[in-house]
């Protein structure tokens, strides 16, 4: 009797007609009014701004003809070796000698380089085939250095030519002298093999280490020059290292790519 008692009331009540209603508070239309003004400056960031995205990448300062490894054509013992580590030889030059069943016999090089390194010792015995030394393939020591960045297959797509890199150097603290400055020059588009980084490097140590994620596309990085530093070489300091920086030299590369819209990001 009480709900039909309240029903009877409210229909013999007047409907108020003539009284104002309110939407919203004051405080409410604050809050949508920044909103909308927070939605339309959002809109046209995603429409006028740029987000700007890197790719991080291994590699290693070496020269732009890469080093080869030189297998000694002959079966014996090693009885002098002719030349020393670090050493810039001209093609053909004479590297160690052998003693074989025939007689002595001269191992040369097969190539103008720097002898990066000698694995074969007087009184070690070699096979033909042998590893016996490591060259890198310059014409001079001014040949200039680059660096070549091993990025992984799904990415190096996207490295367009000319993008800006910064090269953290193995053998330079970042947080005093800085980073290289360089551009990319070429981009591999197809993936690499351990034997084929091997091959290239003379190295079948680093072919492991940079394919041990998978086969990679490697990066060519043109270093940019500058006459005022000790390197000959452009550093995110004025100055850089007050010492020369070599090949063969490990360096991680943050390679900057295009700088994307957001709204991008939403449409197919």
């Amino acid at each position: 009797m009480q709900f039909r008692q309240q029903a009877l009331s409210k229909l013999q009540s007047p409907e108020q007609l003539d009284l104002p209603v309110r939407f919203a508070r004051p405080q409410g239309l604050l809050v949508l009014c920044v909103t909308v003004v927070v939605m339309a400056a959002a809109c046209f960031w995603a429409a006028t701004g740029s987000v700007a995205s890197t790719i991080e990448a291994p590699g290693i300062l070496t020269h732009s003809r890469g080093s080869y490894v030189l297998q000694s054509p002959v079966a014996g013992q090693i009885t002098e070796v002719l030349a020393e580590e670090g050493e810039t030889l001209p093609r053909n030059s004479p590297l160690l000698k052998v003693r074989t069943e025939q007689g002595e016999r001269v191992v040369r090089t097969i190539d103008a380089g720097r002898l990066t390194s000698v694995t074969a010792t007087i009184g070690a015995v070699v096979t033909t085939g042998a590893d016996v030394a490591s060259v890198e393939r310059i014409d001079g020591a001014e040949d200039p250095l680059v660096v070549l960045l091993y990025v992984s297959g799904s990415s190096a797509a996207s490295v367009p030519v000319g993008a800006s890199v910064d090269l953290t150097v193995q053998s330079v603290p970042a947080q005093q002298y800085g980073v290289l400055r360089g551009k990319v020059a070429a981009v591999g588009r197809a993936a690499q093999t351990q034997q084929q980084i091997a091959r290239f490097l003379g190295d079948a140590q680093l072919g492991k280490q940079f394919s041990e994620d998978g086969r990679p596309s490697a990066v060519l990085v043109r270093i940019e020059r500058s006459d005022s530093t000790e390197s000959g070489y452009r550093w995110s300091s004025a100055e850089g290292p007050p010492y020369a920086i070599g090949s063969m030299t490990l360096a991680t590369g943050s390679i900057r790519l295009a700088d994307q819209h957001p709204i991008d990001w939403l449409l197919p």
